[in-house]
Parts: C-alpha cells; sequence; structure tokens
C-alpha cells in the first residue's frame, strides 16, 4: 500500500488510466475479431471496411499507450494479410 500522498496519488492516476485503457485494449480487440470474421465469412466489402475500422482502433490505441506501437504494427500486419488472401482468392474466382 502506498504510503506517502504522492505515491497515494500515483495509485489513483494508476487506476484512472488502467480503466481508460482497458478500454481502448477491449475496443481494438473487437473491431479485429469483427473483421475477421468479415474476412472468414468472404464478403470483401464488408471485410475492406471492418479491417479499416480494425486499424483505425489499433492507431488510436497506439498513439494513446494503451498497447505498444510494434504490437499494434504487427496486428495491423496480420490482418491486413488476412485481407490481401481474401483479395487474391476474390480475384482468382
Amino acid at each position: 500500500m502506498a504510503n506517502t500522498q504522492s505515491a497515494k496519488k500515483q495509485a489513483r492516476s494508476s487506476l484512472r488510466k488502467h480503466d481508460r485503457n482497458r478500454t481502448r485494449r477491449s475496443t481494438a480487440r473487437t473491431k479485429i475479431k469483427k473483421a475477421r470474421l468479415q474476412i472468414e465469412g468472404g464478403d470483401l466489402e464488408a471485410a475492406i471496411a471492418a479491417t479499416r475500422q480494425a486499424v483505425s482502433s489499433l492507431d488510436r490505441a497506439a498513439a494513446k499507450g494503451a498497447i505498444h506501437r510494434n504490437n499494434a504494427s504487427r496486428r495491423k500486419s496480420r490482418l491486413m494479410k488476412r485481407l490481401a488472401a481474401l483479395e487474391a482468392q476474390q480475384a482468382a474466382e
């Protein structure tokens, strides 16, 4: 438990930041999941729109410090890779 006044204030601040970051991470995860479901569903237009939203959410979470920028970049890369595979599949048909 924090003893000094500044440590108590920092603990309160950390809790507020934790709640804010948790919301941002959760939103990003939800949008990633929706994008992956759209990609697996095979609807290209919906998949592109959902992926755009997921990428935006990841960028926002990284900018606010909720996740590391490399983590956001890695997730975006994996998502775009799946989308590109769907586009290639659609083009082949």
